[in-house]
């Protein structure tokens, strides 16, 4: 079609036909004039992944996510770090972070009194002092046997260390080749409620043991 009031006007009769086929068409361009809207059954892929890390019971690895997500394991990783570093400029209540290669939410350490007072209140159920000297026994000293954790405490240790064992937070590592006792050593539980990567990560001490107090709130929160 040609303007009348513009003689000299050069129109492509085949760009006005798509104009008026389609209104989306853009001379010059090309491709789909908008992105496929997210098909996950979610109103995006940053509010999949959230579900998906509440839901979890333990700790979900970005191919966990991406296979159920049916994403891209780039994308996933992109958008755990994108919402870690939101959750963090926002100053919520919880953070999410990677720990032994999976993603879960924790909560913050700046609500880590308030947290404590909720665990030191009995609402939750905790260990023991007996079972928190015994578990840092064996966090610190690993591998080690019942006999040397009853040395360092002063008392049988049995009862304790199989409810550690229970609880997921202690396990056999192996034998002593010496005497053929069973060696203890703490799990991938107890570093995912410590928030720690490995046993090197626990902080330093000289001859006295850690913070038991502090050690119970972690695995308690």
């Amino acid at each position: 079609m040609t303007d009348p009031t513009n003689p000299d006007q050069d129109v492509n009769p085949a760009q006005d036909v798509h104009a008026e086929q389609d209104p989306s068409f853009t001379s010059g361009e090309s491709g789909p004039a908008s992105e496929e809207p997210f098909q996950l059954g979610a109103p995006s892929l940053a509010a999949g992944v959230e579900a998906l890390l509440l839901m979890a019971d333990e700790p979900i690895t970005v191919t966990e996510l991406a296979e159920v997500c049916g994403a891209q394991a780039d994308d996933i990783e992109a958008t755990l770090l994108d919402l870690a570093a939101q959750y963090s400029l926002q100053e919520r209540g919880f953070e999410l972070r990677e720990v032994t290669g999976a993603w879960r939410f924790y909560t913050s350490a700046s609500c880590a009194d308030l947290v404590a007072r909720y665990v030191t209140d009995g609402r939750q159920a905790k260990l023991t002092q007996a079972a928190l000297e015994t578990l840092a026994i064996i966090a610190y000293r690993q591998p080690v046997s019942r006999a040397h954790v009853a040395s360092v405490r002063g008392v049988n240790a049995d009862g304790v260390i199989r409810t550690l064992l229970s609880r997921g937070l202690a396990a056999e590592v192996g034998e002593d080749p010496a005497t053929g006792a069973i060696l203890f050593g703490t799990t991938g539980h107890f570093l995912d409620r410590m928030g720690l990567s490995s046993v090197s990560e626990l902080p330093p001490i000289a001859d006295h043991l850690p913070d038991l107090h502090s050690m119970e709130d972690l695995l308690t929160a």
